[in-house]
């Protein structure tokens, strides 16, 4: 692909506020029109803009996009004489199981620094918390060093905790790994310095799907996260929050029915691994064994907790006619306040509430004695 194409794709992935799948949605009909219409034709010959279905905002962003191409080519020129390669959806570079993972939504261009041969290989991400444990980082050190061993490349997103350990456990195992920015690939240039000695044997490929200069961001950050799994044909976790660029980004590949693996915490850790278990991940060992776990292993503390607080609470509802908050407390031996019980109460789907003279009492639903206060509880 020559300089001119190149600068033209920049300009497409550079368009401000249009989504990625829109720009590939409109690259796919230039593709099916017959005769097939060229990335230069698109900018260059506007009555082609309703032929592939632009509507009236997105001529006006063509417009102002074409306003760009000087500058665009001359970063295509600082680009490649720095050695970096530029990648557009259509390229025969380009990493198919990230098309194949992201459909319309994979980047419309990417660009690479390092041995582009490592995007065809097999390959698994390792992801996880910032703030991981030594446990969850002696687990991605374990699964780095078999990925090694197998001669799968690591894909990881450069941040502190699980991403750099899965980097540098990778490259002192002799493996290699593809480094996802959350960044302009020119603005990493102490991260080149780091691992130079990698890049030149052909062990790291450097890749950014943002515009070449654009400083690191969180939603940057956020962003990188699909393109880590996209690029990957397993996921590993090590750690996760429930919540954060790691918990989203596993909810998202398991509902994409990706293959999932987590490693399987200790009781007293305190982490969304079990849950994400739950959802259909399998658990692993520290080496990344596969376990069968029966359904209380899959358990939170936690949700164990509650379970063991709903049945005692179901045992005092089945000793009387009906109760009220306070001796709900009182009988069990909680340090709760009423207000607590009632609200905890009211999330039990077994039970219900009847007023007796403005005091609320609880008996379980179907379970009701005919009694004293019959006459006098009204439902609520």
């Amino acid at each position: 692909m020559n300089k001119q194409e190149l600068t033209y794709w920049i300009t497409l992935a550079l368009i401000p506020k249009m989504w990625t799948k829109r720009k590939n949605e409109i690259y796919v009909n230039c593709f099916q029109h017959v005769p097939q219409i060229s990335i230069i034709d698109l900018f260059e010959d506007s009555s082609n803009w309703d032929i592939v279905g632009l509507n009236e905002t997105e001529k006006i962003q063509f417009e102002e996009a074409r306003l760009q191409l000087a500058n665009n080519s001359f970063l295509v020129e600082d680009l490649m004489s720095q050695g970096y390669d530029i990648l557009p959806v259509t390229h025969e570079e380009y990493p198919k199981l990230l098309k194949k993972n992201l459909k319309f939504n994979a980047p419309t261009v990417i660009y690479t620094k390092g041995n582009k041969s490592l995007l065809k290989e097999d390959s698994i991400a390792i992801v996880g918390s910032r703030s991981a444990s030594e446990k969850a980082l002696a687990f991605t050190e374990n699964i780095a060093k078999k990925a090694a061993d197998e001669d799968k490349v690591v894909v990881s997103g450069f941040a502190k905790g699980v991403d750099r350990q899965a980097l540098d456990s990778a490259v002192n195992a002799n493996g290699k790994s593809i480094i996802v920015l959350p960044q302009g690939i020119m603005t990493f240039s102490s991260g080149f310095k780091q691992y130079l000695k990698y890049i030149i044997q052909g062990r790291i490929l450097v890749m950014s799907t943002f515009a070449p200069k654009a400083p690191w961001s969180v939603e940057f950050a956020m962003a990188r996260n699909p393109i880590i799994y996209g690029m990957a044909s397993e996921i590993f976790v090590a750690q996760s929050d429930e919540k954060g660029g790691t918990w989203a980004g596993v909810l998202d590949g398991l509902r994409k029915n990706r293959p999932v693996y987590v490693r399987y915490p200790d009781d007293k850790e305190k982490n969304a691994n079990r849950l994400i278990i739950q959802k259909g991940a399998s658990a692993v060992d520290m080496c990344g064994k596969v376990l069968v776990l029966n359904p209380n292993e899959q358990k939170t503390p936690n949700q164990i907790e509650k379970e063991k607080l709903d049945s005692n609470i179901i045992a005092v509802l089945r000793s009387v006619e009906a109760i009220s908050a306070k001796e709900i407390i009182l009988r069990l031996c909680l340090d709760w306040k009423d207000d607590k019980m009632k609200r905890y109460l009211d999330k039990m789907p077994q039970i219900e509430k009847k007023k007796v003279k403005n005091r609320l009492f609880y008996n379980l639903k179907g379970n009701a004695q005919q009694g004293l206060f019959d006459e006098q509880i009204q439902p609520t």
